[in-house]
């Protein structure tokens, strides 16, 4: 019984998924109804977000030998981030020409109307500017960044506070010591709330399934299917390449990290294993000062399943308007997605608001076609965030190995299912 949710909880997630499925299909209402079993799961990881990046980052930077190596390790994520998103939204589109799927809809934009959450989406959408992540990282108060879960707010205040400690010299040491402490009660606090994380999968698939299941697979099970097989492919073919340059075998990577990718199969959110993903990758070979900054950034930046997602969703909506775009006009939308993307950190319903905003940007597909994809997005959002969580593992080992302090030895014992001790604590291989 304790391994079921120790070392064997990715068997138990995933019973936990199937059952739920089960329970949406069979019993729509009874599955619909448990919505919030799923949302408090999430909400529990929430709220430990905020101070597990701070203490982590504070760590890191404070322990570290110079400064000047926060800014390169920065510049690199951002250049890895940059990079892996505009291949995600470049294949969307070369996807969605090769197959077409939504040529044979002939939707007329009169004949739709933006009503419910599409409506506020699209709200969202005209009011978003690119530049809204770079105006929006400063904190009205220190203690709001923390009260309202802003990522890249908390990223801010925990450099700052980093750099202040490194300035103090020796006097700053009991300070790193007591926020060490604190870091480690708080991954206590994870690991207990883990033990409800079947429990949140089980009730997160069947309103799922409960909600959006049957009839809206039936009548566009194949943009979910196709994007699914897109996703997948992107995941073992680009991720495969990178992990390859890396020294790594892509497999492994995922065999290891299975908990946290089953997690976000049956939540729908990867934002609620960020603790724990972090963790682990420190237990596989990456210096805490790099986790700390690559990945509470890589959730405001590293969005290669949104990007996917976009490409994917945009040339759906055109085809079903029967909107013929041209390769200049696909380029720049491309060119504009690439912008728009960087400003949805903390946005709800991102995919949604950044296509809302493009679509309004370009004019040239009806943004009332929102609505053609509303349906099936909670399935389309499962796949966006295990693409996004791929690159989120990924991300780390490549600065890692890009500034040459990646563990590399320690990282493929790991990997090979045997567990390590050392500097980390011990986390379970496979």
């Amino acid at each position: 019984m304790r391994s079921a949710f120790t070392t064997k909880l990715y068997v138990t997630v995933l019973v936990a998924i199937v059952l739920g499925a089960v329970l949406g299909f069979v019993a729509p209402g009874v599955g619909a109804s448990l919505q919030p079993v799923g949302t408090g799961f999430i909400s529990l990881i929430q709220m430990l977000i905020a101070p597990v990046v701070f203490c982590t980052i504070v760590t890191g930077i404070a322990s570290a030998g110079e400064l000047t190596s926060v800014g390169r390790v920065g510049v690199k994520a951002l250049v890895y981030f940059e990079v892996l998103t505009t291949i995600a939204l470049i294949i969307g589109l070369i996807v969605m020409d090769l197959f077409n799927p939504g040529s044979g809809i002939h939707a007329k934009p009169d004949s739709l109307k933006l009503s419910g959450s599409a409506q506020q989406y699209a709200q969202a959408g005209e009011s978003q500017h690119w530049y809204d992540f770079l105006v929006n990282i400063i904190p009205k108060t220190v203690v709001s960044a923390f009260t309202e879960g802003n990522v890249l707010q908390v990223l801010l205040i925990a450099i700052l506070f980093a750099i202040a400690l490194k300035a103090m010299g020796e006097r700053a040491a009991p300070i790193v010591r007591g926020v060490e402490r604190v870091s480690e009660a708080l991954f206590g606090i994870v690991k207990i709330i883990m033990y409800l994380a079947p429990i949140g999968a089980f009730g997160a698939m069947a309103y799922t399934t409960g909600k959006f299941g049957a009839s809206t697979l039936a009548s566009l099970g194949g943009i979910v299917v196709l994007f699914w097989a897109t996703g997948i492919m992107f995941c073992l073919v680009v991720f495969g390449v990178v992990a390859r340059l890396c020294g790594l075998r892509i497999l492994r990577v995922y065999r290891y990290f299975k908990d946290e990718l089953l997690i976000t199969l049956g939540t729908a959110n990867y934002e609620a294993v960020m603790p724990q993903l972090m963790r682990k990758l420190e237990n596989l070979g990456c210096p805490k000062r790099i986790v700390g900054l690559v990945v509470p950034s890589g959730y405001a930046f590293n969005g290669d399943g949104v990007c996917l997602y976009l490409g994917f969703a945009s040339l759906y909506i055109a085809q079903a308007f029967d909107v013929n775009l041209s390769l200049w006009q696909q380029i720049g939308l491309l060119a504009v997605f690439m912008i728009t993307s960087k400003g949805s950190a903390g946005v709800a319903g991102a995919g949604f608001v950044i296509l809302a905003a493009t679509l309004s940007t370009t004019g040239a597909v009806p943004v009332a076609g929102i609505m053609l994809v509303l349906g099936i997005d909670r399935f389309l959002s499962t796949m966006r965030g295990l693409v996004s969580l791929c690159g989120q593992m990924l991300g780390s080992i490549v600065v890692s190995r890009w500034e040459g302090v990646l563990d590399l030895d320690r990282a493929r014992v790991v990997l090979s299912g045997k567990p390590v001790t050392g500097n980390a604590e011990t986390v379970p291989a496979a």
